[in-house]
């Protein structure tokens, strides 16, 4: 199956961490990669690296800010896709955390994930992306859609990130 986790609202890596620790749980071989997050800041990814080992992966470059920071974000975001492609032989499932922001970004393009989406397909592997702006070409693909609003956010308030909340 192909699941998509997306919107405006918090949620989508937690949403993706509970659907890796779910399958783990029922005995699949997962594989979790983040796109953007810095290694060693998001509070998931000691958890992770302590559940699936080697099948954890965290190499961004954080958020993707001014175009002269683009030939490191891309380095980042090749070396992911890259491990990705690896890990789809081997798993059940593979989660990739912000794959489409890095999409939307045009840190990884279109045929790249396109490719990716279909070598799962043809695998017969799960593939779970989150992020948001999931285009309409992905929706389509997909097997599973959720959308997350937001309703209401501290930030909007002038409240910083909480540690254990937003990271």
């Amino acid at each position: 199956m192909i699941l998509v986790y997306t919107g405006n609202g918090k949620g989508k890596t937690s949403a993706s961490v509970g659907q890796a620790v779910r399958a783990h749980g029922q005995g699949l071989v997962v594989a979790f990669g983040q796109f953007m997050k810095e290694p060693g800041i998001a509070g998931e990814q000691r958890v992770l690296a302590q559940l699936l080992g080697s099948r954890f992966l965290a190499v961004g470059e954080g958020f993707f800010r001014q175009e002269s920071e683009r030939p490191r974000h891309r380095a980042a975001a090749l070396r992911v896709l890259a491990w990705a492609q690896a890990q789809l032989e081997e798993v059940d499932m593979l989660v990739l955390d912000e794959s489409l922001y890095a999409l939307g970004s045009d840190l990884v393009h279109t045929e790249e994930l396109q490719r990716l989406v279909d070598r799962a397909q043809e695998k017969g592997r799960h593939l779970v992306l989150s992020g948001r702006g999931a285009p309409a070409w992905l929706v389509g693909k997909a097997d599973f859609v959720t959308e997350m609003g937001e309703v209401k956010h501290p930030y909007t308030q002038g409240h910083k990130a909480q540690r254990g909340i937003e990271f």
